[in-house]
């Protein structure tokens, strides 16, 4: 696999101007706005310092809102996964998922599931027909002048091949609670008629409560009474009623003659390794139906769980081997969740938005073991792919894509458990690789009721769409309460660090060579050209606009 020295810069093509879309929130058929530039290939950093701009990716195609005008506007989310503790309504998933790996209980009443996950939310509004078409455009275009350009640098395209990472139950309770300074937070306080007050002993039967005074009735006439003498006995008693940390909850011991197994399993599918190519049109199969049918089926009896979390390349054996199965199962959560007809169902958009991603892949030494770049995390039942969810792992995050899974299954709350352990493994990354401590989960969507569940994962925090600077939510839902678009830093003389403060410094990709766009301009003449390079700097930054290549035709 490339290290960080060996890799090319991004190369991107800007679209000028903005996008019109019918959104699929409020579904007005031109409400939704952005702004887009495809991605031919694009390093870690980048892509991150650009999400932290407010893009997002779907398959090549990266897109950024125009906040101010688009009818729903979207804010970057991202949770602080060491601080995470998991709600009451996470804890009972974590444990319906248990029972069901210890015994094969499976719940009889409503699924525990928020609105699991985005149904197309990060695709553009779901407009496949335009990313395909820009990919082929884009393809054509600049096929020629990369090939020659990544020649003329000596730098091959070709990727290693990426290891397995694997987590087993077993493996992960070694991973003990993450960060134990920053569980104290939990224990403060509630404000007054909020919650139970931990200062006081929980509630207990009436009989416990009389064996207590008993005995500390005893205490007072012994040496040992006193105030010591009070607190030691309760120190025992308050242990029990501690939250776990989300890890305890995941990875609690099973009893010997478990029903299930659960596995994690890392594979790269940037570039498609071999692995997902072999379970391809399994996970496409399920991928469908998920889109198109009623989610009310009955699962079978499985007698083994895993999960794998796979690398997006098809030179990964264990990619190609499990894309047929991940391909089975895209197209049947898309029938079945979405209620996609089958002809949006493609394999073209399944390996365009779920499977093809411009991020190079990095193995840096400080980095995590499984290295940066884009994966499938898949969730195997008996030999069988269940559900997949997509991430890309950065420098500083790990950033989710989208998840689908078979309807089957949707008593175990896959959309809601799927969060916590790609939480949970966000924590375990940055043991290894101190930077990453983040968990983003895309857009939040304040205006669209059913999309308010991202905020449920605290803390958490919302981009300010001016400055890029992070506000944590509870500050930003008062003012989201009034309008649709705010600006979240309050004070009014910040301005956005990171914007474009010298243009000319811009690297522009001309007729295959590399120029600073100082150089470049004095070469054309074509009307709007400024227009669209300047407005290219102004929405990347700076330090993006520096590193990454604009291809310019």
């Amino acid at each position: 696999m490339a290290s960080c020295a060996a890799l090319s810069p991004s190369l991107v093509e800007y679209f000028e101007g903005e996008d019109f879309y019918r959104c699929g929130y409020c579904k007005n058929e031109s409400g939704s706005r952005s702004h887009g530039m495809w991605a031919h290939s694009m390093t870690v950093q980048d892509y991150q310092d650009l999400i932290d701009r407010g893009w997002r990716r779907s398959g090549r195609y990266v897109y950024k809102p125009v906040m101010n005008q688009t009818c729903c506007p979207q804010y970057t989310i991202r949770c602080r996964s060491l601080q995470f503790q998991p709600s009451k309504s996470h804890k009972k998933v974590l444990k319906k998922m248990l029972k069901f790996l210890a015994k094969g209980e499976i719940s009889k009443g409503n699924c525990e599931d928020e609105p699991m996950e985005p149904s197309m939310e990060d695709a553009v509004a779901g407009d496949m027909a335009l990313i395909n078409k820009l990919d082929l455009q884009c393809d054509l275009n600049l096929q020629e002048s990369l090939e020659r350009e990544v020649k003329k640098k000596g730098k091959s395209t070709k990727k290693e091949e990426s290891n397995e990472f694997i987590q087993s139950q077993d493996k992960n309770e070694e991973l003990g609670s993450g960060e134990p300074s920053h569980a104290v937070d939990v224990h403060t306080a509630p404000k007054p008629g909020k919650g139970a007050d931990l200062s006081k002993p929980p509630c207990r039967k009436a009989k416990e409560i009389r064996k207590e005074r008993k005995r500390l009735k005893l205490m007072q006439q012994s040496p040992a009474g006193g105030p010591e003498g009070f607190q030691a006995p309760r120190e025992p008693k308050t242990k029990p009623n501690q939250p776990k940390s989300l890890e305890e909850l995941i990875f609690e011991s099973l009893p010997e003659d478990a029903s299930h197994k659960l596995e994690v399993r890392v594979v790269r599918s940037s570039p498609p390794s071999s692995q997902f190519k072999a379970t391809m049109l399994e996970s496409y199969q399920v991928y469908k139906r998920y889109q198109m049918v009623i989610h009310n089926h009955s699962p079978d009896e499985p007698t083994v769980s895993q999960v794998r979390l796979v690398p997006v390349s098809f030179e990964d054996p264990e990619f190609k081997s499990s894309l047929s199965q991940s391909f089975s199962l895209y197209v049947k959560y898309q029938m079945a969740i979405h209620q996609d007809p089958p002809e949006e169902c493609g394999k073209t958009e399944f390996t365009g938005f779920l499977c093809t991603s411009p991020l190079e892949p990095e193995t840096p030494p400080n980095g995590p073991d499984c290295g940066y770049g884009s994966f499938h995390q898949q969730y195997w039942l008996d030999g069988k792919i269940i559900a997949v969810g997509v991430i890309d792992i950065l420098p500083y995050c790990v950033s989710s894509v989208y998840l689908y899974y078979d309807p089957d299954y949707s008593f175990l709350s896959l959309g809601v458990y799927s969060a916590l352990r790609e939480i949970a493994f966000t924590r375990q990354l940055h043991e290894k690789a101190s930077q990453l401590s983040y968990y983003y989960m895309g857009f939040y969507i304040h205006s669209c009721p059913k999309m308010r569940y991202k905020g449920h994962y605290r803390p958490s925090d919302l981009l300010c769409p001016e400055t890029y600077v992070w506000v944590p939510i509870e500050q930003c839902l008062p003012s989201l309460e009034n309008s649709k678009y705010c600006r979240f830093n309050q004070d009014p003389e910040a301005a956005d660090e990171g914007r474009s403060r010298d243009p000319d410094r811009l690297q522009v990709l001309y007729k295959k060579a590399i120029l600073p766009y100082g150089v470049f301009k004095q070469q054309q003449r074509e009307p709007g050209e400024e227009a669209a390079v300047l407005q290219y700097a102004s929405l990347v930054g700076q330090a993006c606009s520096e590193r990454m290549l604009l291809f310019r035709n």
